[in-house]
């Protein structure tokens, strides 16, 4: 038997640790058993923990359904998220944009906005940004859609709106706006911590970045990403 720090042959049993021999090197005083159980949980596992996620359901009920710990799958979104984009490739520049906001809570019941730009004649989030509902939040979401050029932006007439978009560009009208705010719907729907009249909400507003970036990839590509 070696020590696994400095390689030394004189080694002297020290005690148990549960109901494994613990052992320690003479020489450098470093402590091992012979034999570590593997710990972790399978990427099946993970995966299917975040599919619920993804799914409406909140880290405690996962819990209560999969005997995984709350905290486990919270450290598997944040890992899942790195991973991605803060917003997703873009296959076809919209000709026609819609722009909508969407209010959630955070922290002690903080209020805040997710702003969000869609193609008016496809499925799927392009673009967004989580701040508060003024001009300064809504500008560096401005600064990354407005080179799509579209031919028309459609809002609902939100006075923010106005400083941005030039008002022969803007169609100010809820009827157009069916895709927006479907979008938004969905989100609402698959995030538990979105929902409306709900015991789940973000502690943080770093960790609803994560849920928004990986619940869009879900949404868009219906798989979850591997991680380690």
């Amino acid at each position: 038997m070696k020590c696994p720090k400095c390689g030394s042959t004189h080694i002297r049993k020290n005690g148990k640790r549960g109901d494994k021999q613990n052992h320690i090197c003479a020489d450098c005083g470093r402590q091992f058993i012979d034999h570590y159980s593997v710990l972790g949980y399978s990427q099946d596992v993970k995966k299917i923990c975040l599919k619920m996620y993804c799914n409406g359901m909140g880290f405690r009920q996962i819990e209560r359904c999969t005997d995984v710990s709350h905290n486990s799958v919270i450290n598997w979104v944040k890992e899942a998220a790195k991973q991605l984009p803060e917003h997703p490739p873009i296959e076809t520049i919209p000709d026609v944009g819609e722009l909508d906001e969407l209010q959630t809570f955070v922290g002690s019941k903080k209020l805040i906005w997710l702003w969000t730009a869609v193609n008016h004649f496809s499925q799927g989030i392009l673009a967004w940004v989580l701040g508060d509902r003024s001009s300064k939040t809504f500008e560096p979401l401005w600064t990354l859609i407005k080179v799509w050029q579209c031919y028309f932006w459609v809002t609902d007439g939100y006075c923010v709106y106005k400083m941005f978009i030039n008002s022969e560009d803007q169609i100010i009208s809820k009827t157009y706006m069916t895709r927006v705010e479907g979008e938004n719907t969905r989100l609402r729907h698959y995030l538990a911590r979105l929902h409306r009249k709900t015991l789940c909400y973000s502690k943080s507003e770093q960790m609803l970045r994560y849920s928004i970036r990986l619940l869009i990839h879900y949404l868009k590509y219906k798989s979850i990403p591997t991680f380690s």
